[in-house]
C-alpha cells in the first residue's frame, strides 16, 4: 500500500468515526450519519492503486474492488409514488385556456352593464 493509499485510507476512517459518532449523538446529526458512511466508503474507492488498476483493466470498474468499508444497512425505499392521471403540463395548459376564457367572459360582460 502506498502513501496516497493510506492517507485516503485515514480520511476515509476519519469519516467513518464521524458517522458514527453522528449516529450515536442523535438529533439533527444522526440524520447525517447515514450519508457520511456512505461517502466514506466511496472514498476508499478512490484509493490511487484501484483507480491505476480500474484504468489498466485489472480490476472490475463496477464493485469497490479491495474495498475495506464495511457493508451499510440500507434505508427501507420509500413506496413509489404511483404516475396515473393526466399529464401535468395538460392540467396547466387547461388551466390557461380557462383562466384567458373567464377573463374575457367578465370582460365582454362587464360592457354590458356600465356603471357610469
Amino acid at each position: 500500500m502506498n502513501k496516497g493509499d493510506q492517507l485516503v485510507d485515514r480520511a476515509a476512517d476519519r469519516l467513518r468515526d464521524l458517522a458514527d459518532r453522528a449516529a450515536a449523538e442523535g438529533g439533527m446529526a444522526a440524520m447525517f450519519a447515514e450519508a457520511l458512511a456512505e461517502d466514506a466508503a466511496f472514498l476508499r474507492q478512490l484509493k490511487p492503486s484501484l483507480i491505476k488498476a480500474r484504468a489498466k483493466g485489472e480490476a472490475p470498474t463496477d464493485l469497490p474492488a479491495g474495498s475495506s468499508a464495511p457493508a451499510l444497512p440500507l434505508m427501507p425505499q420509500a413506496p413509489k409514488q404511483q404516475t396515473e392521471g393526466p399529464n401535468p403540463l395538460l392540467v396547466v395548459g387547461a388551466a390557461l385556456v380557462i383562466g384567458i376564457a373567464l377573463a374575457k367572459l367578465i370582460d365582454w360582460r362587464s360592457h354590458a352593464h356600465p356603471r357610469d
